[in-house]
């Protein structure tokens, strides 16, 4: 599983130097304003030696060591990110890329520590707790990270009102499927939807009854939703290698998780419950 999980970022490493070779405008929108090309420029061999490179090694090769020198190498240049865009008032884009990777590569270093059932069996103050939770995500993932998006390529406002109505509908209804979700994870699984404060119990009720990960779903769909208001190619991309990125390496881990927790009745619970699309009767 981490195998897999540092095989992507490799790739994503990759990628994103490519498209910084490729596309002027996908390489104007990673500037700091005021610091030369030259310097951006200069962090290629590092991301290729100490990111790509040494995650390829680590997709076949299992090491605490080289997990925390990819993990020092984020963090480092997070840092300086983080400073160059106090400095300059700007670079918001690739100071939360690096930021992102660096809460990425913590997860995968860290994940046994992450994954903590709830204390608490009070529904009220696992409730409270998943309130904040989803204001929190909400805010980061719905409307901190497509604003950096849409200010670095200075993506325009929607003309058509057609478009918009159709986003509003769609943002609706998964966000009322995820909200459903969570509800369901307080009242019956003595929980909140965040692994640090797990539930107790499986639950296969709700949305769970008709599909594995409804909440993942519904996160989907509401980035889907702010693609279409915007018409962006930019927030469509955002929005599908979110859903990749969960698929092929949160999503493992956590089935793991469920495996060891839940043990058979996980299992028959995956065997009739299809990941993605309901199961038809």
């Amino acid at each position: 599983m981490k195998g897999t999980a540092y095989l992507v970022q490799s790739a994503l490493v990759s990628l994103w130097w490519l498209g910084l070779v490729i596309s002027k405008d996908f390489y104007q929108a990673f500037q700091f304003p005021g610091i030369s090309g030259v310097a951006f420029n200069s962090f290629f061999a590092p991301d290729l030696f100490v990111i790509t490179f040494l995650s390829i090694i680590r997709a076949y090769k299992p090491s605490r060591d080289l997990e925390l020198i990819i993990l020092g190498g984020f963090a480092y240049g997070s840092l300086y990110c983080v400073n160059a865009s106090l400095f300059t008032s700007g670079g918001y884009l690739p100071t939360i890329i690096m930021l992102l990777g660096l809460f990425y590569n913590l997860f995968l270093v860290y994940q046994s520590n992450l994954f903590r059932e709830s204390k608490s069996g009070n529904v009220w103050s696992n409730g409270f707790q998943t309130v904040i939770q989803i204001l929190s995500i909400w805010s980061i993932t719905l409307i901190l990270f497509p604003w950096i998006i849409i200010d670095s390529f200075e993506i325009q406002m929607p003309s058509s009102q057609l478009i918009k109505v159709i986003a509003y509908v769609i943002i609706i209804l998964s966000s009322l499927f995820g909200l459903s979700s969570a509800y369901f994870l307080v009242l019956y699984g003595n929980g909140t939807p965040l692994p640090a404060y797990q539930t107790n119990k499986l639950v296969v009720r709700g949305p769970y009854k008709y599909v594995r990960n409804p909440m993942a779903i519904a996160g989907i769909g509401q980035g889907l939703a702010i693609s279409i208001y915007f018409s962006s190619i930019h927030l469509l991309i955002y929005t599908i290698l979110g859903g990749l990125l969960w698929h092929i390496v949160v999503r493992p881990i956590e089935e793991k998780n469920m495996f060891k927790r839940f043990g058979k009745d996980y299992q028959l619970y995956r065997d009739n419950v299809k990941l993605w699309l309901p199961k038809i009767r």
